[in-house]
């Protein structure tokens, strides 16, 4: 099933498609036809049980061409301590309708907060379809945006960021970057070795599934496995 431009467009005025670069195209394309259980098997509960929430996949151009935005949690957080991640978090009241525009305005606050980027410089594009992450209840809504006007970005409280970062897309297509994490408890999801980090769980899912779809994925080897421990 697909999602028309309606359902997709219609939030509050807040997403624009024009004037994206090229290679940015397959990224859209995916973005409003891509299905829920194309994405994860994890899915919001029917119930309406989970706390919403959003993060900003954040696209810009660096050096060596298409790049992502990503942070690394503090390990002193209650939630997912220490992973990378994408900038995000749960929705406040006055960001609007978890339905409509909420997780836009959401995304971007909370990406200004972490990583101290000026959301006048990023169009959000797109949304995907809301995912949940069971270990912590979040029903989380991936916003899409193309960094129009690069700011400066760092550490704006060590309490919630330990780290900001963006990684070349051609790092995460390099097939000796990728690999299948595997959990202490059995489970097991792609996985990113890129600038001196392991990005796994609901975040290397995501960028697994938009390098998927948007044609940009090269085969690799999904026997290379890395514990989560891979440090120590």
């Amino acid at each position: 099933m697909t999602r028309t431009d309606e359902e997709t467009y219609g939030a509050g005025g807040l997403l624009d498609r024009h004037g994206l670069p090229d290679w940015l195209e397959p990224v859209d394309r995916a973005a409003r036809t891509v299905a829920p259980e194309q994405l994860s098997r994890f899915l919001p509960p029917e119930d309406g049980a989970g706390r919403q929430s959003a993060v900003l996949v954040l696209f810009g151009e660096g050096a060596r061409g298409p790049e992502l935005l990503l942070m690394e949690r503090s390990g002193s957080l209650r939630s997912h301590a220490g992973q990378p991640s994408f900038p995000g978090g749960a929705l406040d009241p006055e960001d609007g309708d978890p339905a409509g525009s909420g997780p836009l305005r959401a995304a971007l606050r909370e990406a200004q907060e972490e990583t101290g980027l000026d959301p006048a410089g990023v169009q959000l594009f797109g949304v995907l379809p809301r995912l949940y992450i069971p270990v912590s209840g979040f029903v989380v809504t991936p916003v899409l945006g193309w960094w129009r006007e690069p700011s400066p970005i760092g550490v704006v409280d060590p309490a919630e960021t330990a780290r900001v970062f963006t990684v070349p897309v051609v790092d995460l297509t390099d097939p000796a970057n990728r690999a299948t994490a595997v959990h202490p408890r059995g489970h097991a999801g792609p996985a990113f070795l890129v600038e001196s980090a392991l990005v796994w769980g609901f975040t290397a899912g995501v960028i697994d599934r938009i390098l998927h779809y948007a044609g940009w994925e090269r085969p690799w080897d999904r026997s290379k496995r890395v514990p989560l421990d891979w440090r120590s």
